[in-house]
């Protein structure tokens, strides 16, 4: 089966075809379909923005899509930035311009535990609809640590790893990331159906 993937973000496609590797026949990035267009998130929650992602693109495409949304909660500002990781600080998803506002926010706050949480949704043409969630729990640092990854990775410390996903090879992080157990979850529905 080939799999069309929405999103833009090359760092979430390079990790989206590293776990799901051989399974699916081809995995179509939108570039290589030659579909140019930013879905507007407007769902409320981590499952509907991954829907209405996964929906689009399969009415453009024509052909099953993978759609994933995640989102970092952080318990002291009452699960924020949330279905907002992205557009934290406004509307240019701008990755350096989030991090900061988030610890600026959390100034002076002791208890900085979060964890992120990924709504990976597969959507077919006949209509079948799939969803898999994953969540790996940690704290957010005082300053940011690490080169690698995206997003809040360098200032997101895993417990399960002792150190952030910034410091983290691909394969450390994606063995315990959110976005690998979701979609290793939904690789497993997957199987399931095909039996």
């Amino acid at each position: 089966m080939k799999l069309a993937i929405a999103t833009n973000n090359q760092h979430k496609l390079q990790e989206i075809r590293a776990i799901l590797g051989d399974s699916f026949e081809e995995l179509l990035s939108l570039k290589d379909l030659g579909i140019d267009v930013d879905v507007e998130e407007t769902g409320t929650t981590l499952e509907e923005n991954a829907l209405i992602k996964a929906r689009t693109i399969l009415a453009l495409s024509g052909i099953a899509t993978l759609a994933d949304d995640t989102g970092l909660m952080v318990d002291a500002l009452n699960g924020a930035p949330g279905v907002y990781s992205a557009r934290y600080a406004g509307e240019e998803h701008d990755d350096a311009k989030n991090r900061a506002l988030l610890l600026k926010n959390l100034d002076g706050v002791k208890d900085r535990s979060a964890h992120f949480a990924t709504v990976i949704a597969l959507c077919y043409p006949d209509g079948k609809t799939l969803t898999a969630t994953g969540r790996v729990d940690g704290e957010i640092l005082l300053s940011e640590r690490g080169t690698e990854g995206f997003g809040y990775d360098s200032l997101f410390f895993s417990t399960e790893l002792g150190k952030t996903f910034a410091e983290a090879t691909q394969a450390e992080k994606n063995s315990v990331s959110h976005r690998g157990r979701a979609l290793r979850a939904m690789l497993e529905l997957v199987k399931s159906q095909e039996r």
